[in-house]
C-alpha cells in the first residue's frame, strides 16, 4: 500500500469545503467566465428589443431569450470552466503538493464539483435577477421563471459532474468535446425511440435501447415551455425530475471519482 493510502484523511466537510472556495476564486477570476456571463447578460437585454419585433408577444419573446440564454451560457460555463479544472493542477503541478497533504483524491473532485456548483450559482442567480428585473419593468408575469431556473440549474449541476468526469481521465480539448456530446445527445434522447422504431430486430435496436436508458435525459429537466406560455406542470413532475436530475448527476460524480482515485500521475 502507498503512501498517499496510508496518510490519514482529511475530515471529509472540511477537505472538501476547503478545496469548492479556493475552486470557487480561481473560477472567478478567470476570464473567460466573465466574458460569458457579460454576453449572456446582454442577450438578456436584447431580447427587450427583440420583443418589440413580435407585436402582443413581448412578454413571451423576453421569457424565451432570457432562459435560453441562462441556459446556453451556463452551458458553456461549465464547460470552459469545467474541463480545465483539473487539467490546471495538474499542468502546475500543484496536484503533487495538494495530494501530499491529508486529502483523498475523491475529496479533490468532490470539491472542484463543490466549487464549480456555487460559480453557477452565482450565474443563474444574475442572470435570472436581470430578466425577473425586466419582466417586472414591464409588468409582465414573472410566474414560472424560479421553477425554470432552478432546473436549468440542475441540469447544468449535471453537465458539470460530466465535465469533471471527462477531465478526470482526458486533455480539455476531448474533456469539452465529451461533455458538449453529452449535452446535445441528452436533448435529443426521444430520438433514439424513433429510430428505434425504424430499425430491424437486432444491434441496431439493442444499441437504441442502450444509449436511450444510459444517456441523461435532459428534456426531461426542461421546462422552459411551460414558464414562458403559462402551462402548468404535471402534479410531482418537479420532484421527479429534481430527484432524476440530482441523482443522475451524484452517479456521474462518484464515477469521476473512481476514475480519478484510479489515475497515475507518475
Amino acid at each position: 500500500m502507498n503512501a498517499e493510502n496510508n496518510r490519514r484523511p482529511a475530515h471529509f466537510g472540511a477537505a472538501v469545503a476547503a478545496i469548492g472556495l479556493n475552486t470557487f476564486r480561481e473560477a472567478v477570476r478567470d476570464r473567460v467566465m466573465y466574458l460569458i456571463l457579460v454576453f449572456a447578460l446582454i442577450l438578456i437585454l436584447v431580447s427587450r428589443l427583440l420583443s418589440m419585433l413580435t407585436v402582443g408577444e413581448e412578454g413571451r419573446i423576453i421569457k424565451d431569450v432570457g432562459l435560453s440564454a441562462i441556459s446556453i451560457f451556463g452551458v458553456l460555463t461549465a464547460v470552459f470552466v469545467g474541463v480545465s479544472l483539473v487539467f490546471k493542477e495538474i499542468e502546475k503541478r500543484t496536484i503533487y503538493t495538494l495530494l501530499a497533504n491529508p486529502v483523498q483524491r475523491w475529496q479533490f473532485v468532490a470539491g472542484k464539483y463543490a466549487g464549480l456548483l456555487l460559480v453557477l450559482v452565482m450565474n443563474v442567480l444574475v442572470m435570472t435577477g436581470m430578466l425577473l428585473l425586466i419582466l417586472v419593468v414591464r409588468g409582465e408575469s414573472m410566474t414560472g421563471i424560479p421553477v425554470a431556473a432552478l432546473m436549468i440549474f440542475v441540469e447544468l449541476a449535471l453537465v458539470t459532474a460530466f465535465a469533471l468526469l471527462f477531465s478526470s481521465f482526458a486533455n480539455p480539448i476531448l474533456a469539452a468535446v465529451g461533455t458538449a456530446a453529452v449535452y446535445v445527445t441528452g436533448h435529443l434522447t426521444w430520438s433514439f425511440e424513433l429510430l428505434k422504431a425504424r430499425l430491424p430486430e437486432g444491434v441496431g435496436r439493442t444499441l437504441c435501447d442502450v444509449l436511450y436508458w444510459a444517456l441523461p435525459n435532459l428534456g426531461y429537466l426542461n421546462v422552459k415551455s411551460q414558464a414562458v406560455h403559462g402551462g402548468a406542470l404535471p402534479d410531482g413532475y418537479l420532484l421527479s425530475a429534481l430527484l432524476y436530475g440530482s441523482g443522475y448527476a451524484l452517479a456521474v460524480l462518484t464515477v469521476a471519482c473512481i476514475v480519478f482515485e484510479r489515475r497515475d500521475f507518475n
